[in-house]
């Protein structure tokens, strides 16, 4: 894996400013000119990258959405095995969700305001990200349904999604925790 040393793209600087300001005021409660003074730009240069203020919110859920799922496909492929993906599963999403608080509260709070099409491509990245946790679960647990292993995988993400409502202890603390309270949770 290589770093990255270059600078975010415009692009991407928008993308993350909006992620937090509709986290804090909610995607109806900004305006592309409250956006674009935000990014230090006007609210009409925002058109230059983004088609309309739902593209913008239709480009971060889906991007966050196909982010998770690459990852999530990497780490578990490779683990050395089950037990070892399902903890490395549980890394990532802990690792994510502290790192991208903002984009949490946003996926939770304004999905409904998602276009329809992308709206879809969030869901199907989701039930496909979901099925990688799934499928080593049920490796690691003889037995286990598929339905139950979806419904623990969906369980462990409540608990790693709350942290953007638990910044009660720092973040090394709060990783610690979520880490081991998911963990133990799944059975791993």
């Amino acid at each position: 894996m290589t770093t990255r040393t270059a600078e975010p793209s415009r692009r991407e600087q928008i993308l993350a400013t909006a992620a937090d300001l509709f986290a804090a005021r909610g995607f109806h409660g900004v305006s592309v000119v409250d956006l674009g003074a935000a990014c230090g730009i006007s609210g009409p240069a925002l058109y230059k990258h983004f088609a309309s203020k739902d593209a913008v919110l239709a480009e971060m859920l889906v991007s966050i959405s196909h982010r998770l799922l690459e990852v999530g496909r990497e780490r578990s492929t490779a683990a050395p095995d089950p037990v070892a993906a399902v903890r490395a599963l549980v890394d990532w999403h802990v690792d994510f969700a502290l790192r991208h608080r903002s984009l949490i509260v946003v996926q939770d709070r304004d999905w409904e305001s998602l276009p329809p099409e992308a709206r879809e491509q969030v869901r199907t990245l989701q039930r496909d990200y979901v099925d990688v946790w799934a499928a080593r679960l049920r490796e690691v647990h003889a037995g286990l349904r598929l339905d139950h292993a979806r419904a623990m995988a969906h369980a462990a993400f409540g608990l790693i999604n709350s942290t953007p409502h638990s910044s009660l202890i720092a973040d090394d603390r709060m990783r610690a925790l979520l880490t081991d309270m998911a963990r133990r949770a799944l059975g791993v």
